[in-house]
């Protein structure tokens, strides 16, 4: 079975979604399966960013823009995950699904950015459960 069989995709916006997708693009004919997972960070005490029925909302359109570019090339699911550590979240899906290796598409930022932020990326390699690929920004024009 190849690594790239059924890859768990994290989505976390709709413009994420659509580069996550144009990165998957060129690999569709060794996927078989693709679960996009949007994980709802839980607040674990403190308040949550906005109302879960919103948050609810806007998964369901961040995920259906996966299924809709890509299900005419392979088998997509999808997820919404709740949880407080984001990373360990995704992991938890992926082997739920039974996945072979997560793909993500690394956002840019600055360090600084990215410091603030938890650098999700950097800890989604840092200590992998399953493999995990990282996928390549179409050159210019592509996608």
């Amino acid at each position: 079975m190849s690594v790239l069989a059924h890859l768990v995709v994290p989505v976390a916006s709709e413009a994420d979604a659509v580069a996550t997708c144009e990165a998957l693009e060129p690999y569709l004919d060794d996927i078989e399966r693709v679960t996009a997972v949007h994980v709802i960070e839980k607040g674990g005490g403190s308040v949550d960013k906005a109302p879960l029925e919103k948050r609810r909302e806007d998964a369901a359109e961040f995920l259906a823009v996966v299924d809709t570019r890509l299900s005419n090339a392979v088998a997509v699911d999808d997820r919404t995950a709740f949880g407080t550590d984001i990373v360990q979240t995704i992991f938890e899906e992926a082997r739920d699904a039974g996945a072979t290796a997560v793909a993500i598409r690394p956002r840019g930022g600055s360090r600084i950015v990215r410091l603030l932020t938890g650098d999700t990326a950097t800890r989604l390699v840092t200590d992998p459960d399953l493999p995990v690929l990282a996928l390549p920004k179409p050159p210019e024009g592509e996608g």
